[in-house]
């Protein structure tokens, strides 16, 4: 691990309200800290709980429709490579098993699978966006 990671790791914290982080890899232990006044951190937990709800609603409208989540935390990426077409983009046909993005974190590239057959209904990320582990990255319609 070098000072480039520990910079990542605390940017992924203060993108995403994380006051505290620890990690050890047998070699290496690191406990990050930030300061972070009480009432910000509360009132972004409230606007994550809504949008959770709302989630939650949406998807037991449309039994048809199935989200996909992030596994991990990482950074989103639509391509294979910077200037190469997305895996996939809204009305695109996507089959089980098929590649829809990739997620980086720990400098390892993730990819991540349709669990359904399906026409892509809505990409919910962008591309560089940081996600935490659960969020939707995709809807897809199931056939």
């Amino acid at each position: 691990m070098n000072i480039n990671d520990i910079k990542c790791l605390a940017e992924v914290m203060k993108k995403n309200g994380i006051s505290k982080l620890e990690f050890e890899d047998g070699q290496i232990k690191l406990h990050l800290e930030r300061n972070v006044e009480y009432e910000t951190a509360t009132s972004s937990v409230e606007v994550r709980r809504e949008e959770f709800f709302e989630v939650e609603e949406k998807e037991s409208e449309d039994r048809n429709i199935s989200e996909v989540k992030a596994p991990l935390v990482g950074v989103f990426y639509a391509a294979k490579a910077p200037g190469e077409p997305p895996y996939v983009e809204v009305g695109d046909k996507v089959s089980k098993g098929d590649t829809l993005c990739l997620i980086e974190a720990m400098k390892i590239m993730n990819e991540i699978q349709s669990d359904v057959d399906g026409t892509i209904e809505e990409i919910c990320v962008t591309n560089g966006q940081i996600v935490e582990f659960g969020q939707v990255l995709f809807k897809i319609r199931k056939n």
